[in-house]
């Protein structure tokens, strides 16, 4: 427990030196400052006939002055937005080892190549909450400020818990990633195989199977799609596989090359 704990400290010393995650949850400011945006042209028509690209654009995600469609852009754009956020940071954790060559270094320590992982997940948890927590708190604010109606709690607590359970999911999905800058010894398979997800999300919705691929489960949930419980099973095995796979191969995997 104390060598997991001197890990996890390590990591947070790492994320708050380095730049990427500021920039990164900086950039992910840009979801509730947009959606301030589109709101204003829902309720403002003269504004909208003058900003015609961006009314265009606000429409496509449900053009209504209201909480629902805020929270409904919030959504949308955290579940998809998210899934390339939450797994740029899980690729710098993992990555930025092999990247500046200081993997040997880091298992010279006298802590277990498991505790090591899970360190760094217990970061990229805590960064992806802390954006998402932001991201929920501004855009409640910029609500506020564009003049929305009043929030309900009847209205307050459904919303809440969809944009929860939605975001949660999307979070718990970096794992696989990780594993992927792990056994690619770097950023870019990483990526790739984030942007692959969301490629693959879109497909499968298309062809009706959304629910059973992990990825395309939190944006279903944000569109009001009920989905069984075989969804949910599909993301906790993922996660589970991406968090076994990425610990096995830093057990296993020759790192001295």
């Amino acid at each position: 427990m104390n060598n997991l704990t001197q890990a996890i400290w390590v990591e947070i010393n790492k994320a708050r030196r380095a730049p990427l995650p500021l920039l990164a949850l900086i950039g992910f400011m840009i979801v509730p400052l947009i959606s301030g945006v589109f709101m204003l042209v829902f309720k403002d028509p003269e504004l909208a006939s003058r900003l015609g690209i961006i009314t265009s654009k606000a429409y496509l995600v449900g053009g209504e002055f209201t909480w629902p469609a805020m929270f409904n852009f919030l959504n949308q754009a955290v579940t998809t937005g998210g899934i390339i956020l939450y797994s740029f940071v899980g690729s710098w954790v993992f990555g930025r080892e092999f990247a500046d060559r200081t993997v040997k270094d880091l298992l010279a320590l006298p802590t277990g190549r498991g505790a090591i992982v899970l360190a760094k997940f217990v970061v990229i948890l805590g960064w992806s909450l802390l954006a998402t927590t932001l991201v929920y708190l501004c855009g409640l604010g910029m609500g506020l400020i564009v003049g929305l109606p009043p929030l309900t709690p009847e209205l307050f607590w459904p919303q809440t818990a969809q944009f929860a359970l939605a975001t949660t999911l999307t979070m718990v999905l970096v794992t696989p990633i990780s594993f992927l800058a792990s056994a690619g010894r770097g950023y870019l398979p990483a990526l790739g195989g984030a942007v692959l997800a969301i490629v693959m999300a879109q497909i499968t919705v298309v062809l009706g199977w959304g629910e059973y691929f992990p990825w395309a489960v939190p944006a279903l949930l944000t569109q009001g799609i009920t989905v069984g419980a075989a969804s949910y099973i599909v993301v906790l095995v993922a996660s589970l596989l991406g968090i076994l796979g990425t610990i096995g191969w830093w057990e296993l995997a020759d790192q001295t090359g």
